[in-house]
């Protein structure tokens, strides 16, 4: 059985077994807008899935869960900002945490190495020339976590797209325990 169809199976099984307050609730249902008005900027880590949200007590609905390699934002309007301009001004995000982990997939990773591999697969030397130099600073600067989180920080909190009003925390995540670290405290300094 292929991947797609193993979803698709756990899908129709998930269908059949839907707790009955998923279908009909006399409650309302839940919105795209989190009910928590916070948005986690996390890294797409495996040990994260199913483990992260419930560590901070957040459930369905309560937040916005943005993503990528590394919780890195590598540029003034990249995906990243772009997910959190819309959030905030379009969803009713207030708070912005964002998340680094303990033992990171990427911080032993180099460009070369990923390079080698991406050509190895028959990726175009062309198309690496186009993106080398943003590979190499991105994936060669990010070795230490904990300093990722703060200059992730640092760079959300003076995007001039961002107001000044929104606290930006930075927190490291243990993978294997569940506890959350404090690196900034995204209310020191905030506009009010």
């Amino acid at each position: 059985m292929s991947r797609l169809e193993q979803i698709l199976a756990a899908n129709r099984e998930f269908m059949r077994r839907l707790p009955e307050e998923f279908v009909h609730s006399d409650c309302a249902p839940v919105t795209k807008t989190p009910s928590r008005g916070l948005a986690i900027f996390t890294c797409m880590d495996t040990r994260l899935v199913d483990f992260l949200e419930p560590a901070m007590g957040i459930r369905r609905g309560e937040a916005k869960m943005i993503k990528n390699a590394g919780n890195s934002v590598t540029g003034p309007f990249e995906a990243t900002i772009r997910s959190l301009v819309v959030a905030i001004f379009e969803l009713g995000v207030e708070e912005v945490m964002v998340i680094g982990h303990k033992d990171c997939g990427i911080a032993n990773t180099s460009a070369e190495g990923l390079k080698s591999k991406m050509l190895a697969r028959g990726i175009s030397p062309d198309a690496l020339y186009m993106v080398d130099q943003e590979l190499t600073s991105w994936i060669d600067r990010f070795h230490h976590p904990c300093e990722n989180v703060r200059e992730v920080v640092a760079r959300i909190r003076t995007n001039p797209l961002i107001p000044k009003d929104v606290p930006i925390h930075g927190l490291m995540f243990d993978p294997q325990s569940g506890e959350i670290e404090i690196l900034v405290d995204g209310y020191e300094g905030v506009a009010k």
